[in-house]
Parts: structure tokens; C-alpha cells; sequence
């Protein structure tokens, strides 16, 4: 195997170690609760990753034994993905630009507006056919009653700083296996209503019952709470960008690696090519 072909290989295998934190990336988001319910937004870089994997194997093997249509296989299959991953790399910036986060004066969280987040979320998550289903989903959890084994007081309760379907400070070590549902979203009625704290998913007696229109959607049935509320589903919408934006991150670095890797590669391939049709020149096989 020629020095061409050695380094081709050794890059075909760097992009198929590229190829596992992308699929680390999508499975990590799929697994989130939130994401359990929203069946859309698992897939898209799980199958992209394992693509990866697939061509850079194919890639690999071509470059060991030297076998040309493996390796333009490669080239055009690379191109494709690398292109489909620019593409949902750009895309998912774009949407997940617009933050519909406030802050609650005198509390350690945030609350969310629907009309915060892009159209293209809203339409997706937020819109009453999708969110039959989602609610439905959520319900079925436990995200919200974990939250009552966490705060058991009001200060306590008030002084969390929890970001939407983001796990509380005093869990943050299981960030990874345990996400809980927003408690400003999901699980809590608007602080606009004034309603009087018993635990995390229990509250009584508003004060200012027209202060915000979930206030009249608000249930103690631990089976509604506030999952027909709109800052329910601005929460989702919240977590979702907030989860996106770190997978971003994750996708950003794969593609400049990819990119490095298949330009290396081609540049490679074409010396390889320059250098064989030379030496059969000398030969005198033309």
C-alpha cells in the first residue's frame, strides 16, 4: 500500500472516530425525556452519524486494499453527508435563535412565551394537533412528581434556578439520566397568578387570577397541572433549543473535522493518481 493510500486510510479512520460523538450527540437528545414525546427531532443526526460511520468504514477498507470504486464511493457519499450536515448545522441555528426566556424578578428560574421561539418550532411543537400528543406523553411521565422528592420548602422551591426541563442544581450530577420537566413551564402555574406554594405540583388560593390566562388552566390533579398551559409548551420549546444549541456545538466541530479530513483525503487520492499514471508513463504501459 502506497504512503497516498496509508494516509487516506489513517483519515477515513479519523472521520469514523469523528462519527461517534455525533451519534453520542443524537442519542444523548433522544433520550431526553421532552424528546421522547416530540418524535420529529430524534433521528436526524443518530442517522447521520451511523452514515458517517458507514462511508468512512467503506472509505477505510478502499484505502487499505486500494479498491477505486469503494474510494469514489466514498468521495461522493462524503460530500453528500458532509453537505446534509452543513445544512441541518445552519438550519438548526437558525431556529433555535429566537428565546422566549424572561426573568422573574425575586426567583432563581425563568418562565417562557410561546411567540418567543421560531415559527418553525411553533408550528412543529406548540400547535394544538402536536400538542395533543406531546401533552399526552408528558403526562404519562414522572418528571413533574420527582420535583417534590427535590424542594420541600418554599424557599427552597423559589431560589432553584431551573432552566426549562433542566435538572435542579441539587441534581446536577445526574444531568445525563435525569432531566426534569420545567418547573416555570410544566409543572407550576404562572407566577403572574399569585397562587400559594404547598409543594412543587400542589398550589392553592390566587391572588391574581386574570394575571396571565393559564392561570385558569392550572390543575392539582397531578395528571393536568399545567400541561394545557402555553408557558407548558414554551417550556418545550425552550428545552428544545437549549438542548439543540449544545448538540450544535458538538456538530460545528465534526464538520470542520470532516471538511479538514476530506480535502486532505481528495488531495491524497489525487497525488496517488498523478504518481501511478507517471510511473506507468516511465514503464512505458501508454
Amino acid at each position: 500500500m502506497g504512503l497516498a493510500n496509508y494516509i487516506t486510510a489513517i483519515l477515513n479512520f479519523a472521520a469514523f472516530l469523528c462519527s461517534i460523538p455525533i451519534i453520542a450527540a443524537g442519542i444523548w437528545f433522544a433520550q431526553k425525556p421532552d424528546n421522547v414525546c416530540i418524535h420529529l427531532f430524534r433521528w436526524p443526526v443518530i442517522v447521520l452519524g451511523f452514515l458517517i460511520l458507514l462511508v468512512s468504514l467503506a472509505g477505510f477498507v478502499g484505502a487499505c486494499f486500494y479498491k477505486k470504486t469503494l474510494l469514489a464511493f466514498y468521495l461522493c457519499c462524503m460530500a453528500i453527508l458532509i453537505a446534509l450536515l452543513l445544512i441541518l448545522l445552519v438550519f438548526a441555528f437558525v431556529v433555535t435563535r429566537p428565546d422566549g426566556s424572561y426573568d422573574v424578578p425575586g426567583k432563581g428560574y425563568k418562565e417562557y412565551r410561546v411567540d418567543g421561539y421560531s415559527s418553525w418550532l411553533r408550528n412543529r411543537v406548540a400547535d394544538s394537533k402536536s400538542w395533543n400528543k406531546i401533552r399526552a406523553c408528558l403526562a404519562d411521565t414522572d418528571v413533574c412528581p420527582k420535583l417534590n422528592q427535590q424542594y420541600i420548602t418554599v424557599d427552597q422551591f423559589f431560589a432553584a434556578h431551573l432552566s426549562p426541563f433542566q435538572a435542579s442544581p441539587l441534581s446536577a450530577a445526574l444531568f445525563f439520566l435525569d432531566l426534569f420537566v420545567s418547573i416555570s413551564g410544566c409543572c407550576k402555574p404562572p407566577t403572574a397568578c399569585g397562587y400559594n406554594f404547598v409543594n412543587p405540583t400542589v398550589w392553592t388560593n390566587p391572588t391574581n387570577p386574570t394575571g396571565d390566562p393559564d392561570c385558569y388552566l392550572w390543575s392539582n390533579d397531578q395528571t393536568q397541572l399545567c400541561y394545557n398551559c402555553k408557558s407548558c409548551r414554551a417550556g418545550l420549546l425552550g428545552n428544545l433549543r437549549s438542548e439543540w444549541r449544545k448538540v450544535n456545538i458538538i456538530l460545528m466541530v465534526a464538520v470542520v473535522v470532516l471538511i479538514c479530513v476530506y480535502v486532505i483525503a481528495c488531495s491524497a487520492l489525487k497525488n496517488a493518481q498523478t504518481e501511478d499514471l507517471f510511473r506507468r508513463y516511465k514503464q512505458g504501459w501508454i
